[in-house]
């Protein structure tokens, strides 16, 4: 954790939250990270509208290195690899035989290792199954979070404030393929990443990656606190988990194993532009992934809820039903507190419910953004 005065641990709030590292990492040393420096809101408009440093070291890492990384990854995942370059980042999926999502990992590729970063509690189940698979391939798979750590430069001067640490020039923005329309013509897909993230080496030792909501930097863990220190000299305000949570909501971008369930096929949730690709070889769960985007209809989708805030104060928790006249249709993934929109969540439900349904999430009101 960045443990600056008013830093509050998330897992101090709950000790129940996600947001904690897995057990094992605990032991090898990895410490929690903050859930807020003590004023949430301000911390969300520094990040929606200037930069802020984001401790998510609780993220797991794993490290690929092998001379046949690249093409075994490209044959076990949902994302076309086989032209990732060094210098560069993507997303990827493992799916199930039915093509539910059961794992997502943010990509860096660096020339001698391919570097997957995922969420805290889902490193042991990635690892396992590409141990699982590696049969006689050249790759050593294994876990680093002891020794790497991840932190965000959030907002649209993300990319200025690496000037801090030595990065010269500016990261590309992410090239993202438009996902093509239901029964698309051979060929009609290059042969290469849905999305590409520029990457770039850190002076300091590891890569900043640019992403969406900014810049990630993937970091040896004992260069954490230099990093740290050398941003917030020049500047960079740092801001907890609660900040960054209500920044990735309003962007609607899911979290898996938060805002997606045993039964969450990518086309329902958004993940088919950035980790998907449609027109690869056989991987596992492709038939599904197949055959709903040929159909166009996935049988759930995800919006932005608003909530009224009357009934109570707290947002649901995730896995919260959400009812229409009575009935179930969906569910809650990440709800938040936003310091323009108020409360709002990410809930995944039934494809048919109208934009201007009256739904409830417990017994609060809510309304579909149907933007």
């Amino acid at each position: 954790m960045i443990d600056i005065a008013g830093a509050v641990a998330a897992e101090a709030i709950d000790e129940e939250t996600r947001d904690q590292p897995e057990p094992a990492h605990r032991a090898a040393g990895v410490r929690g990270v903050a859930a807020h420096y003590g004023d949430p809101m301000r911390e969300q408009r520094t990040l929606t509208t200037a930069v802020g440093l984001v401790d998510r070291s609780h993220r797991g890492v794993i490290a690929v290195p092998g001379e046949e990384r690249i093409g075994w990854l490209h044959t076990l995942t949902s994302q076309h690899l086989a032209t990732l370059a060094a210098g560069q980042g993507t997303e990827l999926l493992v799916l199930s035989p039915h093509g539910h999502v059961e794992q997502h990992a943010m990509v860096a590729e660096d020339g001698e290792t391919t570097w997957l970063d995922t969420e805290p509690g889902a490193t042991a189940g990635l690892l396992s199954y590409l141990e699982r698979m590696r049969f006689f391939s050249k790759v050593d798979p294994r876990d680093a979070t002891a020794d790497h750590a991840l932190l965000s430069l959030v907002g649209p001067e993300a990319v200025g404030a690496l000037g801090a640490l030595g990065v010269a020039g500016s990261l590309a923005e992410p090239d993202l393929v438009a996902v093509p329309g239901p029964k698309f013509r051979s060929g009609e897909l290059p042969p290469r990443p849905t999305i590409v993230y520029d990457v770039q080496p850190l002076a300091i030792g590891g890569w900043a990656r640019r992403v969406a909501l900014g810049v990630d930097l993937l970091l040896p863990r004992d260069a954490m606190t230099q990093v740290v220190d050398e941003l917030r000299g020049a500047g960079v305000p740092v801001a907890g988990l609660w900040a960054y949570e209500a920044v990735r909501v309003a962007a609607r971008q899911p979290r898996a194993g938060v805002d997606t369930d045993h039964r969450t096929i990518p086309a329902e949730v958004g993940l088919i532009a950035p980790a998907v690709h449609l027109e690869k070889g056989c991987y596992r769960g492709q038939e599904t992934v197949a055959r709903v985007h040929n159909m166009g209809k996935p049988p759930r989708r995800l919006v932005l809820l608003h909530l009224d805030g009357v009934t109570t104060d707290q947002p649901p928790t995730a896995g919260t039903p959400v009812t229409l006249d009575g009935r179930a249709v969906g569910f809650v993934g990440t709800a938040v507190h936003h310091y323009e929109l108020g409360q709002v969540a990410l809930a995944v439900i039934k494809r048919n419910v109208p934009d201007d349904a009256r739904l409830l999430v417990g017994e609060t009101a809510a309304a579909i953004d149907p933007a």
